[in-house]
């Protein structure tokens, strides 16, 4: 038997995360002490919003392990990009670690999730 709910929450409280953003960059941009008052700024926050709520749709639809697998594994590769990003971007800045350890986390917990698809 699999817990596949595990990465369904995950992908859920993902898509809601990437919805936010969508809709209000601020909720991305402010942590890492970006300002929202940029038009160029807000277009890449609601770009990694979609990019999340659509990876956490995936997560949410994903029809059999196999599927959940591959979801979960560009979920994770999609933070771990964010926290190399994120990283260099604010080197020297107070946001740095905060961040890092934002994207990272999140990375992680979806990579853990995976373990929910095995048969046991």
């Amino acid at each position: 038997m699999t817990t596949m709910w595990l990465p369904r929450v995950a992908g859920a409280v993902t898509a809601a995360y990437g919805l936010a953003v969508t809709t209000r960059p601020a909720f991305l941009l402010g942590p890492c002490g970006w300002s929202s008052d940029d038009p160029a700024a807000r277009a890449l926050a609601r770009m990694v919003g979609l990019r999340d709520a659509a990876s956490g749709l995936a997560l949410v639809a994903a029809p059999g392990p196999g599927a959940m697998r591959l979801a979960i594994a560009v979920r994770a590769c999609s933070d771990l990009a964010d926290t190399v990003v994120v990283g260099t971007t604010l080197r020297g800045q107070t946001q740095r670690a905060k961040a890092i350890a934002v994207t990272a986390g999140w990375g992680l917990l979806c990579a853990a999730t995976a373990a929910a698809t095995v048969r046991r």
